[in-house]
């Protein structure tokens, strides 16, 4: 191991003591390089708004579902010019102070840029959760139709035929090198925007012949700004409140749909991600633990030297903030700075076979600074933070063009390893200056998945798999796979195919790297085969011997299985069968609940119901005669919750009215509310005597409450709701568990595993335990120095409790996170359960 990436984990303790006793997200003085800890302050301090971007998103989500919202290239020449909307004039927009260009300039400048030159096209790839246009670029020498098609053609067979495309000479001489820039997908991370339009000016004007022959040589792809209702609004977050460099395993946002789309029909050799702000410029590769599904020597063979290229491109900038970068790969400790998870863009990039890039310019200009520094040290801050994006954009172009052979070979090797079954080769010590043991993580790919049909949750899955161009079929006949049988129209992932690292880091189950690393800063397990509601099966080393054709969307699963005239029975296992309940309620249609998970329709609603099941892909069976249950309405909810909360009640077609301590303490009505829900942004020691009388009424009168993390925790104390003490895991602890079923609301048909995320467990007695925990499958879970409340101490204790108070209400507290960033889609129900329960 090399002895500075040792030294550089000294800081590392100090950031994992800051996440266990500071504040949320508080990094250590001094230590420049951080990133915003994962489960920060916008999950347990800030109480969501209920805003038409975040309607719009929860729409487009679910329209999304269809797959008729997805970006493909026009099949023309170059150039693809597009006469780009322009947008009102903003005087508000926060790019402003800092002398960077405004949103409703950039439509604008790119319009006169294809004007003035036949290298620049532009279009609109979609939209923000908000509404704005987001911008593609693409910046090469004009070709004709049959030249772009040919273009189009080798692209395919790089990923189709990699054999065949290692073969083509002419492929190999003339296809063009292609290089995928985006830019601001944290909103109030400014100037990638602005170094990336330089780089497009300059490509699009210059005379010379040497960039006129590099055009001719290469394709460059711009996302000018991925964010751009944060660019405007100066935030992190899109405008539905989702930081969308965490999206890119989950697809939520249209933001992060789009760049999904541009990478894979793009399919770059290089790209790179400009963020901000580090102290010192920031340039990935990262440290290990390394994602297990990556072809890494493939990667790092050209991600050290790109970085150490950008390197020295800042340095010649002559800037004393300039002398050097951070590359966390050379530099770091293990755990300090790591591409583990697939849902920062350039991790995911790297399954579809990039060389990707963090790149974090130096100086800040956001949150405190730009409110406490003067106007003229924010615009020389972002001058810097400009050239320097410029500058590792340049270097980044020009090594793409330099390497540009090695990096097609390495493309193409990466996809005929998916298609030919063959494990990673193990990387030796040195491959690449300081690469040791810390570096080595690999996987063993199983030989197939199958996916059972018949459910919303496997359709849903399948068909977030083949938005993500990983290859899905069709069984045509009934099969049988390790003595296991299944049935004509189930779903086979043969695992020989060129995007395997990606299918199988969405399904797998994961690993435990608790050991391995001393932090992780995010997400570190993230199962789409065990969270999301499908069941997947792993067939290790057989291949599905069954005739099966290509699918491009998941069958349609709805029906109405029962003979007319008897009523239907609807169980909640699933999101959609929530969102079915909701719908069927807003029709004016008398449900009945006969258990927490068990929903009956009167007959005469068939109709109805038969049209829910064709839309939402759920199943209606029929009720046994004479089932009674008690007739509920739709519940009136007020939501003191996160941004991803909010968002997913609303994917279940909930109408949440948003609180707070503020708009409680400022005479917010409860009165007619049944059920309060509690994880972020409402601290009942923080409530003023209006405030506090507000709910202590709605307490007296039964009103119901679902709490979730140490926000909920804290509340269910001060308000007394239940005698539950909540035992809290380390701050950073988050992955995959085992949980036990015991109870009759949330235990109810649910999933045999769960996300935590800062997890919380309950002693004490005097209430219903509803799940225990069980083990940790996959993530990161230590325990705290003393050695206590690690998952050891957890394995058994309640995870979810629920209760009734004091006034008659009905309460859940839930220790982990069934709704976190609008991920594990197969906990849906069981929050929802609760929330039906509690508002009874």
């Amino acid at each position: 191991m090399d002895l500075s990436r040792t030294l550089a984990g000294l800081g590392t303790a100090l950031l994992a003591t800051a996440l266990l006793t500071g504040p949320a997200g508080a990094a250590p003085a001094g230590d420049p390089s951080t990133r915003d800890f994962g489960n920060g302050p916008e999950r347990h301090e800030t109480a969501a708004v209920e805003t038409a971007s975040l309607l719009s998103a929860s729409r487009l989500s679910a329209d999304a579902a269809t797959g008729t919202s997805r970006w493909q290239p026009k099949h023309r020449g170059y150039p693809r010019q597009t006469t780009l909307p322009v947008w009102p004039v903003n005087p508000d927009d926060r790019s402003i102070k800092l002398g960077l260009i405004p949103y409703h300039e950039i439509a604008p400048k790119l319009n006169a840029l294809q004007q003035a030159s036949n290298r620049v096209s532009a279009e609109v790839i979609g939209k923000s959760a908000g509404g704005r246009d987001l911008y593609l670029v693409t910046v090469t020498a004009p070709e004709s139709a049959s030249d772009a098609a040919k273009q189009d053609r080798w692209r395919e067979l790089i990923e189709n035929d990699p054999k065949a495309a290692d073969r083509d000479k002419t492929l190999k001489k003339s296809y063009k090198t292609p290089v995928w820039i985006n830019a601001n997908i944290h909103g109030n991370e400014w100037e990638g925007t602005d170094g990336s339009l330089r780089v497009i000016e300059r490509l699009a004007t210059a005379t010379d012949a040497a960039t006129g022959d590099f055009l001719k040589r290469s394709r460059v792809y711009v996302t000018v700004t991925n964010n751009p209702d944060g660019r405007v609004a100066g935030t992190r977050a899109n405008g539905a409140g989702f930081d969308i460099n965490r999206d890119h395993a989950t697809s939520s946002q249209p933001e992060s749909r789009a760049v999904r789309d541009v990478v894979i029909n793009t399919q770059p050799y290089v790209m790179l991600d400009e963020h901000g702000y580090t102290g010192t410029t920031l340039i990935e590769p990262a440290t290990p633990p390394h994602g297990q599904n990556y072809e890494y020597d493939l990667y790092i063979k050209h991600a050290l030297p790109n970085a150490e290229g950008m390197e020295a491109a800042i340095q010649r900038l002559g800037y004393p903030e300039t002398t050097r970068a951070d590359i966390p790969f050379r530099d770091y400790a293990p755990g300090d700075w790591d591409d583990w998870p697939p849902i920062f863009t350039p991790m995911y990039a790297m399954y579809q076979g990039a060389i990707g890039h963090t790149v974090e310019i130096p100086l800040q200009v956001n949150n405190a600074a730009y409110n406490s520094l003067p106007v003229e040290e924010l615009r020389r801050r972002s001058g810097i933070n400009t050239d320097v994006a410029e500058a590792t954009i340049e270097a980044a172009l020009t090594y793409s063009d330099t390497n540009r052979a090695s990096l097609l070979a390495g493309q193409i090797e990466q996809f005929r390893r998916g298609w030919a079954g063959e494990p990673s080769p193990t990387i030796p010590d040195g491959f690449v200056p300081g690469f040791g043991p810390e570096d080595r993580y690999s996987t063993t790919f199983p030989r197939a998945y199958v996916i059972p049909d018949g459910t919303p949750a496997a359709a849903r899955l399948v068909n977030h798999l083949i938005d993500h161009d990983v290859r899905v079929k069709r069984a045509v006949h009934d099969f049988t796979v390790n003595g296991k049988r299944y049935d004509a129209g189930d779903y086979v992932l043969d695992m020989h195919q060129p995007k395997r690292g990606l299918a199988n880091s969405l399904l797998e189950a994961g690993r435990d790297i608790s050991n391995l690393v001393p932090q992780m800063y995010d997400i570190s397990g993230w199962s789409h085969g065990l969270l999301w509601g499908a069941q997947v099966d792993a067939s290790r080393y057989a291949a599905p011997r069954v005739l099966s054709v290509p699918v491009t969307r998941a069958a349609a699963t709805g029906s109405v299985d029962a003979p007319r005239g008897r009523d239907l029975l609807l169980t909640l296992r699933d999101g959609n069968d929530v969102r079915a309940v909701n719908e069927l309620l807003a029709q004016g249609i008398k449900l009945r609940r006969t258990a927490a998970a068990t929903v009956v329709v009167p007959a005469d609603a068939r109709g109805e119901a038969a049209a829910v099941a064709k839309t939402l892909g759920v199943r209606f069976t029929a009720a046994p005669r004479g089932t009674k249950g008690d007739v509920f309405d739709q519940p009136v909810i007020a939501a003191a919750v996160a941004a991803d909360e909010l968002f997913a009640l609303k994917e279940m077609g909930f109408a949440v009215r948003t609180v707070s301590t503020a708009t409680l303490n400022a005479g917010a009505d409860l009165s007619d509310v049944e059920t309060l829900l509690v994880s972020s942004g409402l601290s009942y020691s923080g409530l003023n005597a209006t405030g506090r009388a507000t709910v202590d009424a709605y307490l007296a009168r039964g009103g119901g409450v679902v709490t979730r993390g140490a926000t909920g925790a804290a509340f269910n104390a001060a308000a007394a709701l239940l005698p539950a003490t909540a035992v809290a895991g380390r701050g950073d602890a988050n992955g995959v568990v085992t949980v036990n079923n015991v109870g009759p609301v949330v235990g109810a048909g649910s999933l045999p595993h769960s996300f935590i995320y800062s997890p919380l467990w309950f002693t004490g007695s005097g209430f219903t335990v509803e799940q225990r925990y069980g083990a940790l499958v996959a993530g990161h879970w230590l325990p705290n120095d003393a050695g206590t409340n690690g998952p050891a101490q957890a394995a058994g204790q309640a995870a979810v409790v629920s209760g009734t108070t004091a006034g008659g209400g009905n309460v859940v507290l839930f220790g982990t996170e069934p709704l976190f960033r609008a991920h594990p889609k197969g906990l849906y129900a069981q929050y929802a359960r609760a929330l039906f329960w509690s508002a009874s």
